[in-house]
């Protein structure tokens, strides 16, 4: 019987109640032993004859009720069975039986040795008893385990399934406990298709992000619900502070340990290597290596899958995504920042102990939310640093934060920063200064003009989590976080904090002019970024003799106080250390003489009323990058750019002639002539061997350029746009020789009315516009374009699509808008495997969809609006899995297939019509949202 001792109330996992003389040293010894080697701390009384104390029993968490023959023959195991009864019917604690040697019926019913057993107590009163056999029927009554039916009586077997029972059962408290994280199980359920629980591969999943941005937090969360599947388990924190601590032995001898639950003896990495390898890959583990920042840390502590036993899970956080760039890490996940309602809940929670701010303090922690910015640890660090304050208390320390960083934050973030070489420190703290929300291609040429390897080191800061590039239709754009911004700043300003001059970058507008009015400024800055005002003092910049690097008016629309700054007078001092000159509504007609530009490698002036680069020749010998575009620009001497990479003349409307040396622009990439509509000639565009990029889009160009195709095999033209030239209706057959293009635009040549057979050719193309030409037929031989992703017949009049187009097995857009002469689409046009969207508004004589749209598995939208003689839809159109969106306005379509119900979140925009087919499937309400959606859609 389970021993009665006068222990202190300590914290126990699991309780066994059991009978000594019949399990103690058998099945309940190796019971116990299993429990602990799983890391449950169990209590196993191993003494006889004293009291059990209740608090021991009301601390445990879960009871494991041993039934065995004499079990019901001790007094002390009904009394402590009574009160772990009691003890289950709480929410805190649960019981499992398990029938040793006794059936469940005979425990129910006290019968047999249970009943026998039971019989001996005739010096207990009838009440005493009844409350005994009244606890062995409940207790009989629970889930449990009977021994000699479970797993063919196989006893080690049963001990394992319990195990795993118990673990789980306390997982679930855990978890009840992890719900408390705010935005939790969002994050949780979107690793759940990577992690794939149960399948047997092996997996080592990447969760990347900034520094405080809950990488840990979510790995440790998903390792306490998860663990409990697992042979072994082990969590490794602060891979990278240990590691430079105590070295990667100590921490694979950790992850043994852990593991195995023995210590082994670990004499240096090598042989942890080849120890791990060997002891692990017989068992199924899950393993989180929290804050790794280096891939010799990933190598010694999860060399490779086969280490592990199949269905293993590793997980690792990082800051640096480079770590993760290996073979074996096939899924990484980014660890988002909370959204304003999570960060307000997380942020109550510390501040006031509740889910939302007290009333009176809502304004002030709304503040607090826009500083943090979505970062959990911000959040956090001010939610308990305010709890209590009171409202001055408030006002102060938010004023504090808007010009003194929040030191907790700054610590943990600028770890990143010092893990960087010193090019990539130096073009961090000009994204930070600078750099945030620019085009990234606008950022590269910045900080190459500066000397720096950008394309590598803004790579660099990315893979650190330091900077993400946002993409969209506009281009990619560099973001930073602001208290990425914050540190940043913070680093260029601490060495000499209040002395200005003495900055390396100087971006505040006050400082600036201060700094320029007292001509203070020394040869630290290498980089200005200011707006011109009445007060400006230009002529302070004499003084920078590092000066790189002059940002003026960057995306300013206010050109109010340009006519102010003595253009003469100021740009005389520009020092000749200049090498990126950006001055948004340059006031000047031309570029001051005493400038000497000898260093300057971009030159970028847009809205500028500059017609001529200079009053008097001047050979700018390092110039790689020019932008004039929407100057007032007459004439450009391009012999005076011989190192010429970009050129951006962009609705220069003025200009009419470019004076070309030959030979002179050998180096020249990208040509920008769009609107340059009084442009007299292009004919030296023959001479650009090394053009990637022309645009001579609206030049009213008579005829297709012969000089674009130069019939060398070295073309290396890859984007070509001779859109909007109204009067080209012929494209030449060797048009076939720009054998590397990638994206041809000739939308909106009216008067163009085929295409040569030899456009076919161009293999590499990937984007092909048509839109608003007067193209009839396409060639049959377009399915050769098998690189093609996006093909524009927007209001062209084409009647039927070549067969071959259902060869397009990369196409990804079909463009059919307002080709209201298409008749019908070809019949195998399910064999676009790729196509994601389908448009086809205003196709008026379009009468029917093939039945093979329906192998479109990646679909996303299908646009059909203004197809009156539409009627129907196939039936198998719910096949479509990945359709998002459906537009049928003004067809003929007035009922759905029915098998449009299994595609989850489908937005249909249809017209308002009742549809009596639908009405009996819908709610009112369901009706109601669908009608006044498609009004407002209309």
């Amino acid at each position: 019987m389970a021993s009665s001792s006068s222990y202190l109330p300590n914290q126990f996992d699991v309780f066994l109640s059991f009978c000594g003389e019949d399990t103690r040293k058998t099945f309940v010894g190796h019971l116990y032993a299993a429990l602990e080697h799983q890391g449950i701390n169990t209590f196993k009384d191993d003494e006889k004859g004293k009291k059990i104390n209740d608090e021991l029993l009301q601390d445990s968490r879960v009871y494991i009720i041993v039934f065995s023959k004499h079990y019901a023959s001790s007094s002390w195991c009904l009394n402590e069975l009574l009160e772990i009864m009691r003890c289950h019917k709480t929410n805190e604690h649960i019981a499992f039986p398990v029938f040793y040697d006794v059936d469940p019926s005979e425990v129910r019913k006290q019968t047999g040795p249970v009943g026998k057993a039971l019989a001996i107590h005739t010096d207990k009163n009838e009440s005493e008893v009844g409350e005994w056999r009244e606890a062995l029927k409940q207790a009989a009554n629970l889930s449990g385990w009977d021994l000699r039916k479970t797993a063919d009586g196989d006893e080690a077997k049963v001990i394992k399934l319990i195990v795993e029972k118990v673990s789980f059962e306390l997982n679930l408290n855990d978890i009840i406990v992890d719900k408390n994280l705010v935005g939790m199980e969002q994050r949780m359920q979107a690793l759940d298709q990577s992690l794939e629980i149960g399948l047997s591969d092996v997996r080592m999943i990447g969760i990347k992000g900034m520094g405080g941005a809950g990488k840990t937090t979510l790995a440790r969360a998903i390792f306490d619900k998860l663990s409990i599947n697992f042979d072994g388990k082990s969590f490794v924190e602060n891979v990278r502070e240990k590691t430079s601590q105590s070295g990667l032995k100590k921490l694979q001898k950790q992850v043994l340990k852990d593991v195995l639950k023995e210590s082994i003896s670990v004499s240096g990495v090598h042989e942890g290597r080849n120890l791990m390898r060997k002891k692990l890959c017989g068992k199924k583990v899950m393993v989180v290596l929290d804050d790794v920042d280096h891939a010799d840390q990933l190598d010694a502590l999860a060399g490779d899958l086969n280490w592990f036993k199949p269905g293993s899970r590793i997980i690792i956080t990082t800051r640096d995504v480079q770590v993760l760039n290996c073979d074996r890490v096939k899924w990484i996940h980014d660890a988002n920042l909370l959204s304003n309602e999570e960060a307000i809940c997380l942020f109550s929670r510390h501040a006031f102990g509740n889910d939302i701010p007290a009333h009176e303090y809502e304004k002030q922690s709304l503040e607090v939310i826009r500083y943090a910015a979505g970062l959990p640890l911000t959040i956090k660090v001010l939610g308990s640093f305010l709890c209590s304050k009171t409202k001055p208390q408030w006002r102060d320390a938010l004023a504090r934060l808007k010009t003194i960083p929040l030191k907790e934050t700054l610590k943990i973030l600028e770890i990143s920063y010092e893990s960087l070489e010193d090019d990539c420190k130096e073009i961090f703290l000009d994204v930070a200064c600078f750099l945030r929300y620019w085009n990234e291609d606008k950022a590269i040429r910045m900080l190459e003009s500066c000397g720096f390897h950008a394309i590598n080191g803004l790579r660099v800061l990315e893979q650190k989590s330091l900077i993400t590039v946002d993409k969209n239709i506009y281009g990619s754009y560099i973001q930073m976080h602001d208290h990425l911004v914050e540190m940043g700043m913070n680093i260029v300003r601490r060495e000499h904090p209040d002395e200005p001059c003495r900055y390396s970058r100087l971006w505040v507008q006050e400082e600036i002019e201060r700094v320029l009015a007292n001509n203070s400024g020394s040869g630290a800055a290498r980089c200005v970024y200011l707006r011109i005002t009445p007060t400006i003092f230009l002529e302070g910049l004499e003084n920078m003799k590092k000066l790189g690097c002059l940002i003026v008016n960057h995306a300013e629309l206010n050109d109010d106080f340009d006519d102010c700054v003595r253009i003469d007078g100021a740009c005389r001092y520009f020092p000749n250390s200049l090498r990126y000159l950006y001055w948004y509504n340059y006031p000047h007609w031309c570029l001051p003489k005493t400038f000497e530009a000898n260093n300057l490698v971009a030159l970028e002036m847009p809205r500028s009323n500059i017609n001529h680069l200079w009053e008097e020749g001047k050979v700018m010998k390092k110039l790689k990058f020019l932008d004039l575009s929407n100057s007032k620009l007459r004439s450009l001497d391009l012999g005076l750019t011989p190192k010429l990479e970009r050129l951006n003349l962009y609705k220069c409307k003025d200009l009419v002639k470019l004076d070309v040396v030959e030979g002179c622009l050998k180096s020249l990439v990208y040509l920008n002539l769009d609107g340059c509509s009084n442009l007299r000639s292009v004919s030296f565009i023959e001479e650009l061997e090394s053009l990637e990029f022309l645009n001579v889009r609206g030049l009213d160009l008579r005829e297709f350029p012969g000089c674009i195709v130069t019939g060398h095999s070295n073309n290396r033209l890859l984007q070509l746009d001779l859109s909007n030239n109204f009067y080209i209706s012929e494209i030449p057959s060797s048009i076939g020789n720009l054998h590397n293009l990638v994206s041809l635009s000739l939308s909106f040549c009216t008067r163009l009315k085929s295409l040569p057979g030899s456009i076919c050719s161009l293999q590499h193309l990937t984007a092909l516009y048509l839109a608003s030409t007067d193209i009839e037929e396409l060639p049959e031989d377009l399915g050769q374009l098998e690189c093609l992703e996006y093909l524009d017949l927007y209001g062209t009049k084409v009647k039927h699509l070549p067969n071959s187009i259902c060869m397009l097995k990369r196409l990804k857009t079909l463009c059919l808008y307002s080709c209201d002469s298409l008749e019908k689409l070809p019949e195998d046009v399910g064999e676009l495997e790729s196509l994601e969207v389908l448009e086809m508004n205003l196709c008026s004589n379009l009468r029917e969809i093939p039945s093979s749209i329906c192998k479109l598995k990646r679909l996303k939208e299908l646009k059909l609006q203004g197809c009156k003689n539409i009627e129907k839809l196939p039936e198998e159109l719910g096949n479509l899995g990945c359709l998002q969106s459906l537009d049928i306005r003004d067809t003929g379509i007035t009922h759905l297939p029915h098998s449009i119900s299994l595609i989850k979140g489908l937005e249909v925009e249809r017209s308002n019509y009742d549809d009596d087919s639908e009405s009996e499937s819908e709610s009112e309400s369901e009706s109601e949202s669908r009608r006044t959606k498609s009004q407002r859609t209309i």
